[in-house]
């Protein structure tokens, strides 16, 4: 069986944590894994199921950090696959469906989001073996998960007449969002299962699936797979041919249209964390209902969400009651809990105020390490620069600034021209304005320094690379 994780969303309702730069998925929202971790460790073979490397579809701009936390947790993967632009759920599946059909046209692929919370494994395993017989015969298998409250951040799935006993139930009809009351009446029925996004199904089979239901997309998504090139440790999709695919979810594009579609009943702890209320259900929480984060604190208050994202950033709050909030270096949520689904608003609202806090993240990963942002002024910038142990930045120039860099944990090696040298804690070195100049890590630990960038000009974008380890040139 090949797990797909699908791990391109951005997860606006989980702002200011996520961002369209760095989404939940890569965050440690529960525990100490990233939720991409937490899926991909799932994925364990037992004595039921042998599960191969899984399979990764994400975009091209996640691929460092894809593979670095897939590195940390894993022995092996499979292939990583680069989407140029976010197409949705439907042509990531298909693609991930041809590549493999093109191996074993019977292969079972389990398709997962990389952004649920799945505690009990046991229990998720038993439930892809309670789908195996129908997608060994060519049933299309979702996964519905026994409601347990009202609730109208999920769709629902209508199985009709189904026993709470019954194991795998015909899909009758796929439900949206409803509101609270429609909500309420689904759940009281029982005939309604939420909606998980996981699937079970042949390769084969859904590629079928997609020529019956979805024939327009079928050929760019084939020949965007046919063309996908290798780079470095990844698989990157033709770009033309990726173009031209429409962006749709699977639940439109097939699943909703689909007479072959079977759930089973998953009945253990399920949440897709798909709002900050969603969190606080998952967190740990005192016996007042409080979850707060390392750097929060709470006094006499109930049924709340409290977190800080910075370690040398405390938040506390006093007498407060169904409230989150959410403390980020640049930008802090507050909002009451019952309006959990309405927080992409707030990333509506910053955008027609072009604030960069609507989708950058403050810290900026890079497949060397990261940096983030301290000081921004008028033709000045200054940053925090942590790169990995054996790991270099590119060789490169900049046509509007100078820099100064100030060594503060470990040892850099420097190239400034035609000159290298090694630079120690509390040393410094200069970089002219338009000079070729790398940094690197020779050690075995971080290394970690302050960068003073100076001139008119200290955006991104005003690099010149000349040689890179990671094929940006």
């Amino acid at each position: 069986m090949v797990p797909v994780v699908l791990a391109g969303g951005s997860g606006t309702r989980l702002w200011p944590l996520s961002r369209k730069s760095y989404p939940k998925q890569f965050s440690k929202l529960l525990g100490e894994d990233t939720l991409l971790q937490s899926t991909l460790r799932r994925f364990k073979s037992n004595e039921c199921i042998e599960f191969a490397p899984p399979t990764v579809m994400t975009h091209s701009d996640f691929r460092f950090i894809v593979k670095e936390q897939m590195d940390e947790i894993i022995p092996e993967c499979g292939p990583i696959f680069l989407e140029p632009f976010g197409k949705n759920t439907a042509p990531s599946v298909l693609a991930a469906a041809y590549h493999h059909a093109a191996l074993n046209s019977d292969a079972l692929l389990l398709v997962a989001p990389s952004d649920h919370a799945i505690s009990d494994y046991e229990a998720f395993h038993a439930s892809i073996s309670k789908g195996l017989h129908a997608a060994r015969e060519g049933h299309l298998v979702t996964f519905g998960v026994s409601p347990t409250r009202p609730e109208t951040g999920y769709g629902y799935l209508n199985v009709g007449d189904s026993s709470e006993t019954s194991q795998v139930a015909r899909v009758d009809a796929f439900v949206e969002k409803p509101d609270i009351a429609i909500a309420t009446e689904m759940v009281a029925s029982k005939q309604f299962l939420w909606n998980s996004g996981m699937f079970l199904f042949k390769a084969k089979a859904i590629i079928q699936a997609f020529e019956t239901h979805a024939p327009q997309m079928c050929e760019a998504v084939r020949l965007a797979v046919r063309s996908a090139r290798r780079d470095l440790d990844f698989l990157r999709l033709d770009e033309a041919y990726w173009r031209e695919v429409k962006s749709i979810s699977i639940d439109y594009a097939v699943m909703e249209k689909a007479k072959n579609l079977f759930a089973v009943r998953y009945s253990a702890d399920w949440s897709d964390l798909g709002g900050w209320d969603a969190v606080w259900r998952e967190a740990s929480k005192d016996n007042y209902g409080v979850a707060t984060s390392e750097n929060a604190h709470a006094i006499e208050c109930q049924n709340t969400l409290l977190r800080s994202e910075n370690a040398g950033q405390k938040i506390v709050g006093i007498g407060l009651t169904n409230i989150l909030a959410v403390a980020m270096p640049d930008a802090v949520l507050v909002a009451d809990m019952s309006r959990a689904q309405d927080v992409k608003r707030a990333v509506d609202v910053l955008l027609k105020h072009a604030s960069q806090q609507a989708q950058v993240f403050p810290k900026e990963h890079r497949p060397w390490g990261w940096f983030e942002s301290l000081v921004i002024g008028a033709r000045f910038q200054v940053k925090r620069i942590q790169v990995k142990p054996g790991a270099s930045l590119s060789l490169q120039s900049h046509y509007m600034r100078s820099e100064h860099w100030i060594v503060v944990e470990g040892t850099a090696q420097v190239t400034v021209d035609e000159k290298t040298e090694l630079v120690s804690e509390n040393q410094s070195v200069y970089v002219p304005l338009g000079s070729k100049h790398r940094l690197e890590n020779p050690g075995k630990l971080p290394m970690v320094l302050i960068e003073v960038q100076t001139g008119p000009y200290v955006g991104e974008d005003d690099i010149v690379r000349f040689e890179d380890a990671y094929a940006r040139v």
